[in-house]
């Protein structure tokens, strides 16, 4: 076995010469497929396909000890043979398949030879569209744009065990140990593929990241808090029992870069979500023993395995969605308050009680009249004239502090290369929300609460005026049950 074991690795030595393909001993810290990304690169500038970096890695494996019998026996040549895990060189080759896209194929160079092959559907995908000629816009294992999403779906089905296990057979014959026909026969060799570890992934995409970040937020606060044993066990459609094998919990990871990972662990899967480039957020469902689910490993059963996973990351996906259909904060009040600074300016923040800005907001907003936008003048006399203000309690210096507050904040912007001012339809919506939080919101409830609350028995036949009693039964309620927590 140890001169197979040679005669192979001085094969694929040979193989790596006649075709100038680079071999190097993977150096511990370095992420192998960032660093043979550069030569995957220029094998795509070539549209050529094959093998482009082979690295030899010293790890455990399986394999076989030969000892001599501690008795004599008949045969002088008999030995004891035993499955062991050893320590011994394992050869990676990165490959640029035709079909599958960039794949790796892990070959132990100790017999039995056993051979991993780490496969992506989303390169599997791309090879599929690139040959249908449908446009699209991919980023590392996410595809950020595409002109046809029917045609997305149908490659992803088109991924069938049959191909895999073509593409597979193909360069298992091409990159592995030979084995004559005589030795094939004695030994009866065959190849049968089956799933170590597979992940599937559903994605929610957006086209602004602030609902992406917000709602991720707020799933990890709800998952760790709400993600019961018993809900997690609902989720992957299993029952808990004392003698449950594996992890059962929920954690936050925080990855390189800052990036965090919400987990649910059960058995040996896990759930995850994460936010993927700012674009889509990601559930994936990663399982290292399918047996957890009920499911055969071998590859034939590829289909079996994807519909359930399907189920089970739609499941999780529905309690995400039934936590999030809640009341949840907005921090536009918050991010507004805060100094912003641009280029090398710093304007100060806008407060939501600041009565020089509530005032400003309201005349602006009734500037119809000003179609070419206000003059500062024209604002300051507005203001003084509306609120009867005298002019030393609102200078004009002051007025141009607080359009400068809101020009800097996006609220508000020139009309042209005149020193007219109008408001943005961001300062639109700022203005009213100010407004009506005053005027129509806060005032009527905080009066109700604090001062006066009408009858509800004599009160007037008012839509409006009956929310506001809603409204203050409403926060009556949460004032109880807040006390009670």
């Amino acid at each position: 076995m140890s001169q197979r074991t040679a005669d192979y690795q001085n094969w694929v030595e040979a193989f790596a010469r006649n075709h100038n393909i680079p071999i190097e001993w993977a150096e511990k810290g370095v992420r192998k497929e960032d660093y043979v990304l550069p030569w995957l690169r220029r094998m795509t500038k070539r549209n050529a396909y094959g093998v482009y970096f082979i690295f030899k890695s010293m790890e455990q494996g399986p394999t076989f000890r030969v000892s001599v019998p501690k008795y004599p026996t008949k045969d002088p040549n008999h030995r004891i043979l035993a499955r062991q895990r050893s320590r011994f060189t394992h050869d990676y080759f990165y490959i640029r398949d035709e079909v599958l896209g960039p794949m790796v194929m892990r070959v132990a160079t100790f017999f039995p030879f056993q051979t991993t092959y780490y496969l992506n559907g989303h390169n599997f995908i791309e090879q599929e569209l690139n040959r249908e000629q449908v446009g699209f816009r991919k980023n590392d294992n996410a595809f950020l744009a595409i002109d046809d999403i029917a045609a997305l779906q149908a490659a992803a089905d088109r991924l069938s065990p049959d191909i895999i296990r073509k593409r597979l057979d193909y360069w298992t014959l091409i990159l592995g140990p030979k084995f004559s026909v005589k030795e094939r026969k004695r030994v009866k060799l065959s190849r049968f593929y089956a799933i170590s570890q597979i992940e599937y992934c559903r994605n929610f995409i957006f086209k602004r990241n602030f609902p992406i970040h917000k709602l991720f937020e707020r799933g990890c606060e709800l998952g760790l808090w709400r993600l019961t044993a018993h809900k997690i066990a609902e989720i992957f459609g299993a029952r808990l029992h004392r003698r449950l094998p594996g992890k059962l919990a929920t954690v936050i990871d925080q990855i390189e870069h800052g990036h965090h990972v919400f987990r649910a662990y059960f058995k040996h899967a896990f759930l995850k979500q994460y936010e993927k480039f700012a674009t889509f957020l990601r559930n994936e469902l990663c399982s290292n023993n399918l047996n957890d689910f009920g499911l055969k490993k071998g590859l034939d059963n590829l289909d079996a395995v994807r519909q359930t996973f399907k189920v089970i990351t739609s499941r999780f996906a529905g309690f995400q969605a039934q936590w999030l259909n809640v009341h949840v904060d907005f921090p536009l009040l918050q991010r507004i308050a805060l100094p912003i600074t641009i280029g090398s300016v710093r304007y100060p923040g806008i407060k939501i009680h600041d009565r020089r800005v509530i005032r400003l907001l309201e005349v602006l907003l009734h500037g119809a009249t000003h179609v070419g936008g206000w003059t500062a003048k024209e604002i300051h006399q507005s203001v003084l004239t509306t609120f009867s203000l005298s002019e030393p309690s609102y200078g004009l210096n002051q007025l141009r502090y607080d359009l400068r507050k809101l020009k800097g904040h996006g609220l508000l912007e020139r009309d042209g290369s005149r020193y007219a001012y109008r408001l943005t339809s961001k300062g639109v919506q700022v203005a009213l929300l100010f407004l009506f939080f005053h005027k129509r919101l806060c005032g009527p409830l905080a009066n109700s609460r604090f001062h006066r609350r009408p009858d509800p028995q004599n009160r007037p036949d008012s839509r409006l005026e009956a929310a506001y009693h809603r409204a203050d039964k409403a926060i009556q309620n949460i004032v109880d049950l807040l006390a009670t927590a």
